[in-house]
């Protein structure tokens, strides 16, 4: 788990940091828009992702005026990104791993070729 991932934030906390009411942060759990984790005694705990997240959603709300439906699909889209970044950068390590051992094979089995050499050349003698 990322530093940025660790839950830490209890909901006023959380609320507070984002200016936002904590009914607030509850429905936008509800509806699926954030996801704290939960202690053992059901507490939520937002993390400073699920803070940015709060921002982001303040902002797809505030300044662009989406409702809660286009918020969720901004929401889903950013996330398909995020997933598709990832295996992108997945698929461009192993192409790499890949790449590199291929690498090491052919130097392993090239063997450099040399041309034969042409018998040296002996000077002409005059004939008599």
């Amino acid at each position: 788990m990322s530093e940025g991932d660790r839950p830490r934030y209890m909901i006023s906390v959380a609320a507070e940091l984002v200016g936002m009411h904590p009914q607030t942060l509850r429905i936008y759990e509800q509806k699926g828009l954030v996801n704290p984790k939960r202690t053992a005694g059901n507490t939520r705990l937002y993390s400073d992702a699920d803070v940015e997240r709060l921002r982001l959603i303040q902002r797809l709300t505030g300044e662009w005026g989406l409702n809660l439906a286009g918020v969720e699909r901004v929401l889903y889209m950013e996330d398909e990104l995020e997933r598709l970044r990832r295996r992108m950068e997945r698929m461009e390590q192993e192409m790499r791993r890949t790449l590199d051992e291929v690498h090491r094979q052919y130097r392993r089995d090239l063997v450099l070729y040399r041309p034969p050499q042409a018998p040296a050349l002996r000077p002409e003698r005059k004939r008599t």
